[in-house]
């Protein structure tokens, strides 16, 4: 099998750009209201937006790779970075730690060049606390194969097989170069997703480190968008790869093997569309919540409040299938008939919304949801909104 780094024209990737415009456009457009809403965001609000969005992008980018972190954690780490108050009770791990610094790192510096030593710090923070990675905060030297591999030892199924050694440090200076010159300000510009996802399998393709690549590609990603859209924000991009994990890594291995890049390009391009709507989506809850925060001040007692808040940090949905009068005891310490005063009162000042009945019995937060489709761009390039699940 010939890989696409083996390609006579690599990495010149084409593609028919007539199947991104529409979604190119449509992404200016969305562009245009994320930065009108984050400018409506007061201080406080815009630092909670930071917080929220890193958060959930350190956490699910991990998450693609089977690496489970603790939501407080890496938040109180993300706050620690950007020199905000934190609850001095948290303890991080190294892996919560890292890639909190990393995702800081990459909204603080979302403007500047991408060069070779802000990859080697990113991988240094993401590796803290490894032991089983032989080169950290440099490219891989090792002479085996790279390969990215499933199935049994003895039968293995090679997806994917990179470069050698020897030439990750020319082909990533080709890729360097490349991305200075597609940038906004660039010699060659290129449009914001056209250039976001050639980006991400550029650098795969290339796969420079020993481990960590996933989590760096996404962030080169999101760097391009950001410089697209000219603000420091996070998108959704890993929370809504996550979901499409599986069809991720399928698009993945498909161009893996070619130079035309069209049906990777509508693929990633639909994913950016729905990671721009689930920002959206976070921009409104942030607002929301310090709406319900400010009409509730000095109305909750002291176990109320820790519930409320408690739910909150979880972001819109609150705890997964609700909050049930159990979690509300584990959480508080109060009794069962306290629990059961307490949640009634909460709802009687609508700071949360009781469904079900008896044990079926659940409290959710009273916040607005947006409604976010699952794009597909069609051989026309037509946008095509689905219902999510399908």
């Amino acid at each position: 099998m010939q890989w696409n780094w083996q390609h006579p024209n690599w990495p010149n990737f084409s593609w028919r750009s007539s199947r991104l415009a529409k979604a190119e456009q449509r992404f200016l457009m969305g562009r245009g209201v994320l930065v009108g809403s984050i400018r409506h965001l007061d201080l406080a609000d815009l630092e909670r937006l930071t917080v929220e969005s890193m958060c959930d992008e350190a956490i699910t980018t991990s998450r693609i790779e089977g690496e489970i972190l603790d939501r407080r954690s890496v938040q109180s780490s993300i706050r620690r970075a950007l020199g905000l108050s934190v609850d001095t009770r948290r303890t991080a791990t190294p892996a919560e730690e890292g890639i909190a610094e990393m995702m800081v790192d990459l909204v603080r510096r979302f403007d500047q060049p991408l060069r070779e030593a802000t990859l080697f710090d990113w991988h240094r923070m993401i590796m803290r606390g490894r032991d089983d990675v032989r080169q950290i905060g440099r490219y891989r030297a090792h002479a085996e194969p790279m390969q990215i591999v499933s199935g049994r030892v003895d039968a293995p199924k090679v997806h994917f097989e990179a470069p050698p050694s020897s030439r990750v440090a020319t082909e990533m200076a080709r890729f360097l170069g490349w991305f200075e010159q597609t940038s906004p300000g660039g010699a060659t510009p290129l449009p914001a997703l056209a250039r976001a996802g050639i980006a991400h399998l550029h650098f795969e393709s290339i796969h420079p480190f020993e481990d960590g690549n996933g989590r760096i590609g996404r962030a080169i990603s999101e760097k391009a968008i950001a410089q697209s859209v000219g603000q420091p924000v996070v998108t959704a991009l890993a929370t809504t790869i996550l979901a499409r994990r599986r069809s991720y890594y399928e698009a993945l291995e498909a161009a893996s093997t070619r130079i035309e890049v069209t049906e990777w390009l509508a693929w990633f391009a639909a994913v950016c569309l729905e990671a721009q709507e689930r920002t959206l989506a976070l921009v409104e809850f942030v607002l929301h919540k310090a709406s319900l925060l400010a009409r509730l001040r000095g109305s909750l007692n002291a176990r109320q409040e820790a519930a409320l808040l408690r739910m909150l940090r979880e972001g819109a949905d609150g705890f997964e299938g609700g909050l049930s009068a159990g979690k509300y005891i584990a959480i508080t310490k109060a009794s069962p008939a306290t629990a059961t005063r307490d949640l009634a009162e909460l709802v009687e000042m609508g700071a949360l919304v009781r469904v079900g009945e008896r044990r079926h019995t659940r409290y959710l937060l009273p916040v607005p949801h947006r409604y976010i489709p699952r794009f597909v761009i069609d051989d026309a390039g037509e946008v095509i909104e689905q219902p999510q699940g399908r």
